[in-house]
């Protein structure tokens, strides 16, 4: 999950043309960042060369530099892209999802929100965390992308374990800030790739452990006859 917006896209005012280079210059940028994606996550981060992308994006290395002046720009950029599902510069806590979740009265249907968009990301963007991850000890450049990463996380988790504080549903003695460590470490992308791509989960089984395991660990005991948002 991430909390930087990236740049807006600016078109031309007015010019047909101007658009039409714009979406061209679109079109190339997603081009090579789903052959970069497809590259970073098969044969890894180091042993992709920008010449390997270029090739697999059916484009120029210059038009591959002038899009992207490094590597390390491809991967964010592709991300970027894959966390949030399209390239609208719209940071995680402004997504409807994420709005939806924080708003709803029901803290235990905040929850199942929260875990539900998680579980959104990890579909497109498990993978590629996977390869920054794996790189970040031997790379100072992805060591920073992660670093950035886990911070961004952890400023999402933030938000929801706030929202559940006001909505005076979180176990006594825990404080909002633990309650976003562990949620941070609970809908980890090291757990889902742990569960689901090594010992074989479902995406669902590992939703629904998700949801269970912060309901258990966060929420207070649902009082005698108390209504359930399960």
């Amino acid at each position: 999950m991430s909390e930087t917006p990236r740049p807006r896209r600016h078109v031309g005012g007015g010019n047909g043309r101007e658009d039409g280079r714009a979406a061209r210059a679109r079109s190339t940028r997603a081009r090579i960042t789903s052959a970069a994606t497809d590259l970073f996550t098969t044969a890894g981060y180091t042993a992709t060369s920008m010449a390997a992308i270029a090739a697999r994006a059916d484009v120029s290395e210059q038009t591959l530099y002038y899009a992207f002046s490094t590597k390390r720009a491809i991967l964010t950029s592709a991300l970027d892209l894959a966390v949030a599902g399209d390239d609208e510069p719209l940071p995680t806590l402004e997504r409807r999802w994420a709005q939806v979740a924080l708003a709803d009265p029901d803290p235990i249907v905040q929850i199942r929100r929260q875990v539900d968009g998680a579980a959104d990301i990890y579909l497109r963007a498990a993978p590629l965390l996977d390869v920054v991850r794996s790189a970040a000890p031997t790379d100072p450049d992805l060591a920073e992308v992660w670093n950035t990463n886990i911070r961004q996380r952890l400023a999402v988790q933030r938000a929801f374990s706030d929202a559940l504080a006001r909505k005076a549903a979180l176990r006594d003695g825990l404080t909002a800030e633990t309650a976003a460590d562990i949620a941070l470490v609970v809908l980890a992308p090291e757990s889902y790739n742990l569960l689901v791509h090594i010992r074989g989960w479902s995406h669902a089984r590992w939703r629904d452990w998700a949801v269970d395991a912060l309901i258990g660990m966060l929420t207070a005991p649902p009082r005698p006859g108390a209504p359930s948002g399960r």
